[in-house]
């Protein structure tokens, strides 16, 4: 298997990993993903969405934006070591070829529609580097 084709997976897969860790980090830590008008803040700390009354808009806000940091960290992890420990079976398993594509298009079609410049680059970055590294190990 060509280093080269590890390479770039591992670059696309550390990105995956560095904006998952940041996403987490500013999920629990700081203001970066709180509302700028506090007010919307309390609205959503005392609103429960419609499908329960177990929850409210704010406790939700913050597991979502955690379980979609703990997304991003898992594909880092897991491409990362697939390219690095055992990239036979990486570039071997069409499965997991077409597993980490999808799970990177889907990161850019949801950072296109709903995120911001930084993040849609970066993951349109790692998903070039991914689509270069399969090329490279065709």
């Amino acid at each position: 298997m060509p280093v080269l084709a590890s390479l770039l997976v591992t670059a696309s897969a550390t990105i995956g990993l560095l904006l998952g860790g940041l996403h987490l980090l500013y999920t629990f830590q700081g203001d970066k993903l709180q509302p700028r008008d506090p007010a919307v803040r309390e609205a959503m700390e005392r609103t429960p969405p419609r499908i329960t009354r177990q929850t409210t808009l704010w406790r939700a806000w913050v597991g979502f934006n955690a379980s979609h940091s703990l997304g991003l960290i898992l594909f880092g992890l897991i491409y990362g070591y697939l390219a690095l420990a055992a990239p036979a079976l990486l570039f071997g398993s069409i499965f997991l070829r077409v597993l980490g594509l999808a799970a990177l298009l889907a990161y850019v079609a949801l950072a296109r529609l709903y995120f911001f410049k930084v993040p849609f680059r970066a993951v349109l970055l790692a998903t070039t580097l991914y689509v270069a590294g399969l090329a490279v190990a065709l």
